[in-house]
Protein backbone atom coordinates (compact mmCIF):
# COMPACT_ATOMS: atom_id res chain seq x y z
CA UNK A 1 0.00 0.00 0.00
CA UNK A 2 2.89 2.45 1.07
CA UNK A 3 4.28 1.72 -3.37
CA UNK A 4 0.96 3.31 -4.38
CA UNK A 5 1.23 6.63 -3.10
CA UNK A 6 5.05 6.93 -4.73
CA UNK A 7 3.80 5.27 -7.98
CA UNK A 8 1.13 7.85 -8.25
CA UNK A 9 3.34 10.41 -7.64
CA UNK A 10 6.11 9.60 -10.07
CA UNK A 11 2.95 8.82 -12.91
CA UNK A 12 1.67 13.01 -12.33
CA UNK A 13 5.27 13.74 -12.65
CA UNK A 14 5.89 11.68 -15.84
CA UNK A 15 2.54 13.39 -17.05
CA UNK A 16 3.58 17.05 -16.00
CA UNK A 17 6.99 16.37 -18.18
CA UNK A 18 4.97 15.02 -21.38
CA UNK A 19 2.58 17.82 -20.93
CA UNK A 20 5.49 20.59 -21.01
CA UNK A 21 7.43 18.76 -23.90
CA UNK A 22 3.83 19.49 -25.91
CA UNK A 23 3.52 22.76 -24.75
CA UNK A 24 7.33 23.90 -26.09
CA UNK A 25 7.17 21.44 -28.92
CA UNK A 26 6.08 24.16 -31.38
CA UNK A 27 9.22 26.46 -30.12
CA UNK A 28 11.11 23.25 -31.14
CA UNK A 29 9.71 22.74 -34.85
CA UNK A 30 11.42 26.57 -35.95
CA UNK A 31 14.75 26.96 -36.13
CA UNK A 32 16.18 30.46 -37.23
CA UNK A 33 17.21 30.67 -40.55
CA UNK A 34 20.77 31.17 -41.73
CA UNK A 35 21.24 34.45 -43.75
CA UNK A 36 20.73 33.65 -46.97
CA UNK A 37 20.09 35.18 -50.67
CA UNK A 38 17.60 35.38 -53.25
CA UNK A 39 20.00 33.85 -56.11
CA UNK A 40 18.64 30.27 -55.81
CA UNK A 41 14.95 31.38 -56.38
CA UNK A 42 15.45 34.40 -58.66
CA UNK A 43 17.87 32.21 -61.43
CA UNK A 44 14.65 29.83 -61.54
CA UNK A 45 12.00 32.26 -61.00
CA UNK A 46 9.46 33.17 -64.14
CA UNK A 47 9.86 36.97 -65.06
CA UNK A 48 7.78 38.81 -67.01
CA UNK A 49 7.91 42.48 -68.01
CA UNK A 50 5.17 44.93 -68.74
CA UNK A 51 4.67 48.52 -68.53
CA UNK A 52 8.25 49.58 -67.17
CA UNK A 53 7.91 46.91 -64.18
CA UNK A 54 9.41 43.63 -63.96
CA UNK A 55 8.02 40.70 -62.17
CA UNK A 56 9.78 37.74 -60.97
CA UNK A 57 8.16 35.01 -58.88
CA UNK A 58 8.49 31.19 -58.08
CA UNK A 59 6.91 28.96 -55.87
CA UNK A 60 8.72 27.41 -52.41
CA UNK A 61 9.58 24.27 -52.15
CA UNK A 62 9.84 22.42 -48.54
CA UNK A 63 13.47 22.59 -48.27
CA UNK A 64 13.60 26.43 -49.62
CA UNK A 65 10.83 27.03 -46.84
CA UNK A 66 13.24 25.48 -44.09
CA UNK A 67 16.43 27.50 -45.81
CA UNK A 68 14.00 31.02 -45.92
CA UNK A 69 11.79 30.95 -43.28
CA UNK A 70 12.92 28.49 -40.56
CA UNK A 71 9.98 25.41 -41.01
CA UNK A 72 8.15 23.53 -43.44
CA UNK A 73 5.27 25.83 -43.43
CA UNK A 74 3.32 23.92 -46.64
CA UNK A 75 2.63 21.84 -43.90
CA UNK A 76 0.11 24.26 -42.51
CA UNK A 77 -1.56 24.07 -46.27
CA UNK A 78 0.24 27.52 -46.69
CA UNK A 79 2.28 27.61 -50.05
CA UNK A 80 5.07 30.82 -49.49
CA UNK A 81 5.25 32.12 -52.93
CA UNK A 82 8.49 34.65 -53.04
CA UNK A 83 7.94 37.60 -55.49
CA UNK A 84 10.24 40.35 -56.77
CA UNK A 85 9.45 43.86 -58.05
CA UNK A 86 11.47 45.79 -60.15
CA UNK A 87 9.66 49.86 -60.49
CA UNK A 88 11.22 51.70 -63.55
CA UNK A 89 8.07 53.72 -63.68
CA UNK A 90 7.69 57.26 -62.30
CA UNK A 91 5.81 56.75 -58.93
CA UNK A 92 5.41 54.18 -56.50
CA UNK A 93 3.73 50.96 -56.79
CA UNK A 94 2.13 48.96 -54.13
CA UNK A 95 1.19 45.14 -54.36
CA UNK A 96 -2.10 44.00 -53.65
CA UNK A 97 -2.14 40.88 -52.19
CA UNK A 98 -6.03 40.10 -51.69
CA UNK A 99 -5.75 40.32 -55.83
CA UNK A 100 -2.71 37.54 -55.76
CA UNK A 101 -5.16 35.09 -52.90
CA UNK A 102 -8.25 36.61 -51.95
CA UNK A 103 -7.84 34.33 -48.84
CA UNK A 104 -4.37 34.86 -48.21
CA UNK A 105 -2.19 34.74 -45.35
CA UNK A 106 -0.48 37.19 -43.20
CA UNK A 107 2.96 36.99 -42.04
CA UNK A 108 1.81 36.97 -38.13
CA UNK A 109 -0.54 34.51 -38.96
CA UNK A 110 1.70 32.59 -40.10
CA UNK A 111 4.09 33.07 -37.33
CA UNK A 112 1.15 32.56 -34.64
CA UNK A 113 1.15 29.11 -35.85
CA UNK A 114 4.81 28.02 -35.03
CA UNK A 115 4.28 30.10 -31.57
CA UNK A 116 5.27 27.85 -28.39
CA UNK A 117 2.71 28.36 -25.20
CA UNK A 118 5.88 29.41 -23.24
CA UNK A 119 8.03 30.69 -26.37
CA UNK A 120 8.44 34.60 -24.87
CA UNK A 121 11.04 36.11 -26.91
CA UNK A 122 11.62 33.31 -29.25
CA UNK A 123 7.82 33.53 -30.46
CA UNK A 124 8.78 37.29 -30.85
CA UNK A 125 11.65 36.47 -33.15
CA UNK A 126 9.99 34.02 -34.89
CA UNK A 127 7.27 36.54 -35.35
CA UNK A 128 10.21 39.44 -36.11
CA UNK A 129 11.68 36.87 -39.34
CA UNK A 130 8.00 36.11 -40.77
CA UNK A 131 7.53 40.02 -40.70
CA UNK A 132 10.92 40.72 -42.50
CA UNK A 133 10.49 38.40 -45.20
CA UNK A 134 6.95 39.20 -46.05
CA UNK A 135 6.64 41.29 -49.02
CA UNK A 136 6.75 44.83 -48.06
CA UNK A 137 4.95 47.99 -49.77
CA UNK A 138 5.40 50.28 -51.18
CA UNK A 139 7.68 49.86 -54.18
CA UNK A 140 9.00 53.25 -54.82
CA UNK A 141 10.53 54.34 -58.26
CA UNK A 142 13.37 53.10 -59.91
CA UNK A 143 13.72 50.33 -56.67
CA UNK A 144 13.25 46.83 -56.49
CA UNK A 145 11.80 45.13 -53.40
CA UNK A 146 11.04 40.99 -53.25
CA UNK A 147 9.27 39.13 -50.65
CA UNK A 148 6.97 36.14 -49.54
CA UNK A 149 3.28 36.15 -50.08
CA UNK A 150 1.76 33.38 -48.18
CA UNK A 151 -1.04 31.89 -50.13
CA UNK A 152 -3.41 28.72 -50.23
CA UNK A 153 -1.77 25.68 -51.64
CA UNK A 154 -2.19 24.92 -55.55
CA UNK A 155 -0.75 21.35 -56.81
CA UNK A 156 1.08 21.25 -59.89
CA UNK A 157 1.35 24.50 -61.69
CA UNK A 158 -0.07 27.67 -59.75
CA UNK A 159 -1.70 30.14 -61.54
CA UNK A 160 -0.23 33.75 -59.78
CA UNK A 161 -2.01 37.05 -60.32
CA UNK A 162 -0.12 40.18 -59.05
CA UNK A 163 -1.92 43.53 -59.29
CA UNK A 164 0.78 46.15 -58.99
CA UNK A 165 -1.29 49.72 -57.96
CA UNK A 166 -0.21 53.17 -58.10
CA UNK A 167 -1.58 56.62 -58.72
CA UNK A 168 -4.48 55.90 -61.59
CA UNK A 169 -2.74 52.95 -62.54
CA UNK A 170 -3.34 49.15 -62.33
CA UNK A 171 -0.65 47.23 -63.47
CA UNK A 172 -1.98 43.24 -64.26
CA UNK A 173 0.58 40.54 -64.20
CA UNK A 174 -0.86 36.59 -64.77
CA UNK A 175 2.39 33.91 -64.14
CA UNK A 176 1.99 30.34 -64.19
CA UNK A 177 4.53 29.02 -62.03
CA UNK A 178 5.93 25.74 -60.99
CA UNK A 179 5.17 24.04 -57.25
CA UNK A 180 9.08 22.11 -56.73
CA UNK A 181 7.31 19.57 -54.57
CA UNK A 182 4.81 17.95 -57.29
CA UNK A 183 7.40 17.85 -60.17
CA UNK A 184 8.35 14.30 -59.74
CA UNK A 185 4.45 13.32 -58.81
CA UNK A 186 2.69 11.31 -62.03
CA UNK A 187 -0.76 12.83 -61.03
CA UNK A 188 0.49 16.98 -62.13
CA UNK A 189 2.93 15.62 -65.41
CA UNK A 190 0.00 15.82 -67.55
CA UNK A 191 0.57 18.86 -69.60
CA UNK A 192 -2.51 20.95 -71.38
CA UNK A 193 -3.95 19.70 -74.28
CA UNK A 194 -3.46 21.70 -77.41
CA UNK A 195 -5.04 20.65 -81.32
CA UNK A 196 -2.30 20.94 -84.07
CA UNK A 197 -2.85 24.40 -85.66
CA UNK A 198 -3.71 22.95 -89.15
CA UNK A 199 -6.97 20.68 -87.23
CA UNK A 200 -7.89 24.49 -86.14
CA UNK A 201 -10.87 26.75 -87.32
CA UNK A 202 -10.27 30.13 -86.28
CA UNK A 203 -13.80 32.04 -86.39
CA UNK A 204 -13.61 35.65 -87.23
CA UNK A 205 -17.93 36.69 -86.61
CA UNK A 206 -20.24 35.91 -83.62
CA UNK A 207 -22.61 34.46 -86.45
CA UNK A 208 -20.57 31.63 -87.45
CA UNK A 209 -18.99 31.52 -83.48
CA UNK A 210 -22.47 30.97 -82.33
CA UNK A 211 -23.19 28.35 -84.56
CA UNK A 212 -19.79 26.18 -83.83
CA UNK A 213 -20.73 26.75 -80.85
CA UNK A 214 -24.15 25.03 -80.67
CA UNK A 215 -22.59 22.24 -82.83
CA UNK A 216 -20.73 21.03 -79.88
CA UNK A 217 -21.85 18.00 -78.11
CA UNK A 218 -24.88 18.47 -75.89
CA UNK A 219 -23.28 16.24 -73.12
CA UNK A 220 -20.19 14.46 -71.96
CA UNK A 221 -20.02 10.52 -71.91
CA UNK A 222 -18.25 7.84 -70.24
CA UNK A 223 -15.38 6.56 -71.41
CA UNK A 224 -17.08 4.19 -74.02
CA UNK A 225 -18.66 7.00 -75.63
CA UNK A 226 -22.23 4.88 -75.38
CA UNK A 227 -23.53 6.45 -71.59
CA UNK A 228 -24.39 10.31 -71.99
CA UNK A 229 -22.96 12.41 -68.63
CA UNK A 230 -23.46 15.48 -66.93
CA UNK A 231 -24.65 18.55 -69.26
CA UNK A 232 -22.24 21.04 -71.06
CA UNK A 233 -23.93 24.42 -70.17
CA UNK A 234 -21.11 26.57 -70.69
CA UNK A 235 -18.19 28.05 -72.53
CA UNK A 236 -15.22 30.48 -71.63
CA UNK A 237 -13.18 32.32 -74.93
CA UNK A 238 -10.00 34.24 -74.33
CA UNK A 239 -6.51 33.36 -72.62
CA UNK A 240 -5.91 31.29 -70.30
CA UNK A 241 -4.55 33.32 -68.52
CA UNK A 242 -6.85 35.80 -68.51
CA UNK A 243 -9.82 33.28 -67.91
CA UNK A 244 -7.96 31.90 -65.30
CA UNK A 245 -6.98 35.09 -63.73
CA UNK A 246 -10.63 35.65 -63.51
CA UNK A 247 -11.42 32.67 -61.60
CA UNK A 248 -8.89 33.26 -59.25
CA UNK A 249 -9.99 37.02 -58.03
CA UNK A 250 -13.16 34.75 -57.22
CA UNK A 251 -11.32 32.44 -55.16
CA UNK A 252 -11.39 29.25 -57.95
CA UNK A 253 -8.28 26.77 -57.90
CA UNK A 254 -7.42 23.74 -59.71
CA UNK A 255 -8.67 20.32 -58.16
CA UNK A 256 -9.14 17.47 -60.16
CA UNK A 257 -10.83 14.74 -57.94
CA UNK A 258 -11.07 11.33 -58.97
CA UNK A 259 -15.33 11.85 -60.02
CA UNK A 260 -14.18 14.32 -62.67
CA UNK A 261 -12.19 11.26 -64.90
CA UNK A 262 -15.85 10.00 -65.50
CA UNK A 263 -16.28 12.74 -67.94
CA UNK A 264 -15.59 12.54 -71.37
CA UNK A 265 -15.28 15.18 -74.38
CA UNK A 266 -13.86 14.57 -77.84
CA UNK A 267 -12.45 10.87 -76.38
CA UNK A 268 -10.61 12.39 -73.52
CA UNK A 269 -11.17 13.65 -69.65
CA UNK A 270 -11.35 17.43 -68.80
CA UNK A 271 -8.02 19.28 -69.85
CA UNK A 272 -8.72 21.05 -66.55
CA UNK A 273 -10.88 21.53 -63.10
CA UNK A 274 -11.56 24.33 -61.10
CA UNK A 275 -13.00 24.09 -57.48
CA UNK A 276 -14.00 27.55 -55.59
CA UNK A 277 -12.44 27.61 -52.29
CA UNK A 278 -14.14 28.22 -49.56
CA UNK A 279 -13.18 30.17 -46.02
CA UNK A 280 -9.86 28.92 -44.51
CA UNK A 281 -8.96 27.09 -47.45
CA UNK A 282 -12.43 24.95 -47.19
CA UNK A 283 -13.83 23.65 -50.93
CA UNK A 284 -16.85 24.48 -51.91
CA UNK A 285 -18.09 21.90 -53.78
CA UNK A 286 -19.01 23.77 -57.46
CA UNK A 287 -16.92 22.39 -60.11
CA UNK A 288 -15.93 23.85 -63.64
CA UNK A 289 -14.24 20.96 -65.99
CA UNK A 290 -13.15 22.32 -69.13
CA UNK A 291 -12.07 21.16 -72.49
CA UNK A 292 -10.04 22.98 -75.46
CA UNK A 293 -12.67 22.94 -78.67
CA UNK A 294 -10.91 22.53 -82.19
CA UNK A 295 -11.49 25.93 -82.87
CA UNK A 296 -10.80 29.39 -82.09
CA UNK A 297 -12.59 32.69 -81.85
CA UNK A 298 -10.65 35.81 -83.22
CA UNK A 299 -7.46 34.29 -82.22
CA UNK A 300 -8.68 33.65 -78.50
CA UNK A 301 -8.72 30.02 -77.41
CA UNK A 302 -12.68 28.19 -76.95
CA UNK A 303 -12.96 25.85 -74.26
CA UNK A 304 -16.38 24.15 -73.78
CA UNK A 305 -17.14 24.00 -69.55
CA UNK A 306 -19.03 21.94 -67.81
CA UNK A 307 -20.77 23.62 -64.57
CA UNK A 308 -22.05 21.80 -61.54
CA UNK A 309 -22.17 21.07 -58.20
CA UNK A 310 -23.32 18.10 -55.84
CA UNK A 311 -26.15 16.66 -54.80
CA UNK A 312 -26.23 18.52 -51.20
CA UNK A 313 -24.11 21.07 -52.30
CA UNK A 314 -21.64 21.76 -49.04
CA UNK A 315 -24.56 20.04 -46.73
CA UNK A 316 -24.47 16.90 -48.52
CA UNK A 317 -22.75 13.70 -47.10
CA UNK A 318 -19.68 12.85 -48.63
CA UNK A 319 -20.81 9.88 -50.09
CA UNK A 320 -22.79 12.29 -52.56
CA UNK A 321 -20.62 14.10 -53.14
CA UNK A 322 -19.59 12.95 -56.89
CA UNK A 323 -23.70 12.73 -57.99
CA UNK A 324 -24.73 16.20 -59.89
CA UNK A 325 -26.78 18.02 -58.47
CA UNK A 326 -30.29 18.19 -60.65
CA UNK A 327 -30.69 22.15 -60.32
CA UNK A 328 -27.72 22.29 -63.42
CA UNK A 329 -28.76 25.79 -64.16
CA UNK A 330 -28.81 27.29 -60.76
CA UNK A 331 -24.83 26.01 -60.56
CA UNK A 332 -24.27 27.40 -63.99
CA UNK A 333 -25.97 30.50 -63.39
CA UNK A 334 -23.91 31.15 -59.60
CA UNK A 335 -20.36 31.00 -61.79
CA UNK A 336 -21.65 33.21 -64.45
CA UNK A 337 -22.21 36.26 -61.63
CA UNK A 338 -18.83 35.18 -59.93
CA UNK A 339 -17.03 36.18 -63.91
CA UNK A 340 -19.14 39.16 -63.65
CA UNK A 341 -17.64 39.96 -60.29
CA UNK A 342 -14.28 39.14 -61.47
CA UNK A 343 -13.85 42.00 -63.54
CA UNK A 344 -12.87 40.07 -66.50
CA UNK A 345 -15.41 39.59 -68.46
CA UNK A 346 -15.72 41.17 -71.98
CA UNK A 347 -19.26 40.29 -73.39
CA UNK A 348 -21.63 37.28 -71.97
CA UNK A 349 -24.47 35.40 -73.96
CA UNK A 350 -25.95 32.28 -74.50
CA UNK A 351 -26.65 29.25 -77.02
CA UNK A 352 -28.92 26.11 -77.13
CA UNK A 353 -26.92 23.34 -75.65
CA UNK A 354 -28.50 20.34 -74.44
CA UNK A 355 -31.97 21.83 -74.91
CA UNK A 356 -34.93 22.07 -72.25
CA UNK A 357 -35.28 19.65 -69.70
CA UNK A 358 -38.28 19.93 -67.96
CA UNK A 359 -38.46 18.83 -63.82
CA UNK A 360 -41.25 16.29 -64.67
CA UNK A 361 -39.33 14.83 -67.31
CA UNK A 362 -35.56 14.85 -65.61
CA UNK A 363 -32.73 13.52 -67.93
CA UNK A 364 -30.27 11.04 -66.57
CA UNK A 365 -26.68 11.24 -66.21
CA UNK A 366 -23.93 9.19 -65.11
CA UNK A 367 -23.73 7.84 -61.30
CA UNK A 368 -27.71 7.86 -61.57
CA UNK A 369 -27.71 11.47 -61.71
CA UNK A 370 -30.61 13.30 -62.94
CA UNK A 371 -30.73 16.96 -63.63
CA UNK A 372 -33.13 19.50 -65.57
CA UNK A 373 -32.57 22.82 -67.38
CA UNK A 374 -33.47 24.97 -69.58
CA UNK A 375 -31.35 23.96 -72.04
CA UNK A 376 -28.75 27.25 -72.39
CA UNK A 377 -25.48 27.34 -72.64
CA UNK A 378 -23.76 30.34 -70.97
CA UNK A 379 -20.99 31.93 -73.43
CA UNK A 380 -18.28 33.82 -71.37
CA UNK A 381 -15.86 36.20 -72.95
CA UNK A 382 -12.71 36.92 -70.80
CA UNK A 383 -9.99 39.74 -71.22
CA UNK A 384 -7.38 41.50 -69.14
CA UNK A 385 -8.37 43.26 -65.99
CA UNK A 386 -10.09 45.06 -65.17
CA UNK A 387 -13.24 45.85 -66.10
CA UNK A 388 -16.35 47.30 -64.96
CA UNK A 389 -19.48 45.51 -64.54
CA UNK A 390 -21.26 48.55 -66.16
CA UNK A 391 -18.62 47.57 -69.42
CA UNK A 392 -20.28 44.30 -70.09
CA UNK A 393 -21.54 43.13 -73.20
CA UNK A 394 -24.58 41.30 -73.34
CA UNK A 395 -25.22 39.86 -77.30
CA UNK A 396 -28.46 39.36 -78.70
CA UNK A 397 -28.24 35.65 -78.97
CA UNK A 398 -31.25 33.41 -76.70
CA UNK A 399 -32.62 35.64 -73.75
CA UNK A 400 -31.83 34.00 -70.30
CA UNK A 401 -34.88 32.52 -69.31
CA UNK A 402 -36.73 32.32 -72.12
CA UNK A 403 -35.57 29.01 -74.25
CA UNK A 404 -36.22 28.41 -78.21
CA UNK A 405 -39.90 27.22 -78.06
CA UNK A 406 -38.88 25.20 -80.81
CA UNK A 407 -38.66 21.20 -79.99
CA UNK A 408 -35.89 20.19 -77.82
CA UNK A 409 -32.50 19.31 -79.75
CA UNK A 410 -32.57 15.45 -78.73
CA UNK A 411 -28.91 15.35 -79.18
CA UNK A 412 -28.07 12.74 -76.41
CA UNK A 413 -27.78 10.19 -79.53
CA UNK A 414 -25.55 11.71 -81.40
CA UNK A 415 -23.15 12.42 -78.61
CA UNK A 416 -21.04 9.31 -79.31
CA UNK A 417 -20.46 10.16 -83.15
CA UNK A 418 -19.36 14.01 -82.20
CA UNK A 419 -16.78 11.80 -80.07
CA UNK A 420 -15.75 9.23 -82.87
CA UNK A 421 -15.49 12.65 -85.23
CA UNK A 422 -13.10 14.43 -82.84
CA UNK A 423 -10.99 11.59 -82.28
Amino acid sequence: MTAAPRIRRRAAALALVACMAILLAGCTTWQRPAPDRDEPLRARAVSVTKESITLRAAVLGKMESHRLLGANIGALGVQPVWIEVRNDTSQSLALLRTGTDPDYFSPLEVAWSLHGWFGGSRNAEIDDWFNQAGFQNPVPPGETRSGIVFTNAARGTKLLNVDLLGNQRLVVFTLFLRVPDDADDPNFSRSLFAYPDPQVTDYQDLASLRAALERLPCCATDASGQHSGDPLNGVAIGGLEDFGAAMVRRNYRRNHQPPDDTQYVFGRVPDAVLRKQGHAGAVSPNWIRAWLVPFRYRGQSVYVVQIGRPAGGRLGAAAAQAVLHEDVDEARNMVVQDCIYSEGLEKLGFVTGVGPVSRQQERSSLNGARYFTDGLRAVMFFVTRPLSIADLQILDWVPLGAPPKTEAIEKDQHAAEDTARAR
